[in-house]
């Protein structure tokens, strides 16, 4: 307990293997806090350390805990191809502002199997001109898949930036049909 009596909101993580890699899923009592991919061992620390700074409490390894389980099935179903969107109660306090604002929108307004230009999707929230800004939105999301930054491209056909690199984005749009998937 906290100084006025009350529990102090836990943040509990795993990490779950896909075929992109390994995950990092973090989330509290509000809902999924934190996607990160790559999630080595040095990775995963890094990531912890900041989730612990930013949100004030220790982050716990809890792979069963009844906070994540939805996510990691979610998650799963998603990756062999059985879910198209995601369903989950997500906290959003690590983003906001315009940021925040982008991706409600890109969570809301772009669905699995399509992808928006950076401009298009300024426009979408009222900021026409305003593409390079969607970009470092798109940057700082912190619930990456889940909030779909990977379906947003540039408006010439090219597949744009990616925070976990460009050969994750591809497999995550392949995975969605959007590009064909790697020869190898």
């Amino acid at each position: 307990m906290d100084s006025d009596g009350q529990y102090e909101q836990q943040v509990v993580w795993t990490v779950l293997a896909t075929n992109i890699g390994p995950l990092l899923l973090a989330a509290t009592g509000d809902g999924l806090v934190n996607v990160v991919f790559h999630a080595t061992d040095a990775v995963r620390d890094t990531a912890l350390g900041r989730l612990g700074s930013r949100l004030g409490r220790e982050p716990v390894e809890a792979p069963d805990s009844p906070m994540l389980a939805e996510a990691i099935r979610q998650m799963k179903a998603y990756f062999a191809g059985e879910r198209h969107a995601f369903d989950l109660p997500l906290d959003w306090s690590l983003i906001s502002g315009f940021n925040r604002q982008v991706l409600r929108e890109l969570a809301a307004g772009v669905p699995y199997g399509s992808v928006v230009g950076y401009g298009d999707l300024a426009g979408r929230v009222g900021q026409p001109g305003a593409a390079q800004a969607v970009g470092v939105a798109m940057g700082a999301n912190p619930l990456p898949v889940v909030v779909p930054c990977h379906r947003v491209v540039e408006s010439d056909g090219g597949i744009g930036g990616f925070g976990g690199g460009l050969e994750t984005k591809r497999k995550l749009l392949a995975l969605e049909g959007v590009l064909p998937e790697p020869l190898f």
